[in-house]
């Protein structure tokens, strides 16, 4: 491996476009784009300045100028390709959720462990400049025992039953795609629920429109999320304590600024994020290469292992609300 490490991007969608954008106007070397058919790697990679298209996933994989595989297919097939690029001795960045199941994210995270490879789960929102902030006022105790958090992703997404968002076998639906965002959030404030309650609406193709949660954990604190893929909501969210609340400004889980208040609603802090280039999606790039350059498996900031009990608990949700996709 160069000084530089070289990225690989596995498939060429919208998120792919993203990826790919805020990788290079924030300097990372994007080396290889690999897609299921030449004209459409051939596109990506004229868009974005990229040396080498592959035809095929194989091909990108076994690449040896790339080191670090960005795995940006619909989750259903995030195991699978993720396997692809572990078993070709590539480091794997996963969009989220890391996969369709806790059993397919735990299939990841050990075969990652056995080839001694990094596996990272894009959740982007976790190395965002205002949750860095919001975790060192966590610890410093400033919210004294935080006791809830409050948090909701809605969308207002096209209702063609041929679009991804409802079609079952591409793993769509509201709590995969946007619910995956509040319910990571709570972990990262709380850990894994003791119990969990769930209900949800559903579209004719039998993915669901609506899912609300409620997590209780072991302290006797509970977070409650809401995700929508029909209905366009405020999409905030808050942490609340004891001693005071962030309330985070929409849309929270994107670049954006919260506020600190005391008991009585007096503001102890405003945060306004720093201006940056791009969308903010780099910081996991930057995430994912400090960690390969310290030869780390797992980030401190996004563990393997809490991927995966995140996926348990999506797992648990979905039981609730009776969703299974075809296959499982």
């Amino acid at each position: 491996m160069t000084d530089s490490i070289r990225w690989g991007i596995l498939a060429t969608g919208g998120i792919a476009h993203l990826f790919a954008s805020d990788l290079v106007q924030n300097g990372h070397t994007v080396q290889a784009v690999g897609s299921r058919s030449q004209a459409s790697g051939d596109a990506f990679a004229a868009e974005f300045g990229i040396p080498t298209a592959h035809a095929s996933y194989e091909a990108l994989v076994n690449d040896p100028e790339v080191d670090v595989i960005y795995v940006s297919t619909p989750h259903p097939f995030h195991a699978e390709h993720a396997a692809l690029a572990l078993n070709a001795g590539k480091h794997v960045l996963i969009e989220k959720p890391i996969a369709l199941n806790a059993r397919e994210a735990r299939q990841i995270v050990d075969l990652a462990a056995s080839k001694n490879l990094l596996v990272l789960e894009a959740m982007w929102t976790r190395f965002l400049p205002h949750m860095v902030r919001i975790r060192e006022i966590l610890a410093a105790g400033t919210l004294g025992d935080v006791r809830s958090v409050l948090a909701d992703h809605t969308q207002d997404l096209p209702d063609d039953p041929e679009h991804r968002i409802n079609s079952l076998v591409l793993g769509g639906g509201a709590l995969l795609d946007l619910g995956v965002y509040p319910v990571n959030f709570a972990h990262a404030v709380f850990g894994a629920p003791e119990t969990i309650l769930a209900s949800a609406s559903f579209k004719a193709t039998g993915a669901d429109a609506q899912v609300a949660t409620i997590f209780r954990y072991v302290g006797g604190q509970i977070a409650t999320t809401f995700s929508a893929s029909d209905t366009r909501g405020p999409t905030s969210a808050s942490i609340i304590g004891t001693e005071g609340r962030i309330d985070i400004d929409a849309v929270w889980y994107a670049p954006t600024g919260f506020r600190v208040l005391d008991t009585v609603g007096t503001v102890l802090e405003t945060f306004v994020p720093a201006e940056f280039t791009g969308r903010g999606m780099h910081f996991e790039a930057v995430e994912a290469e400090t960690l390969i350059r310290a030869g780390k498996l797992s980030s401190d900031i996004m563990p393997a292992e809490e991927s995966v009990a995140i996926m348990h608990t999506l797992d648990a949700v979905r039981a609730r609300i009776g969703l299974r996709y075809p296959g499982e």
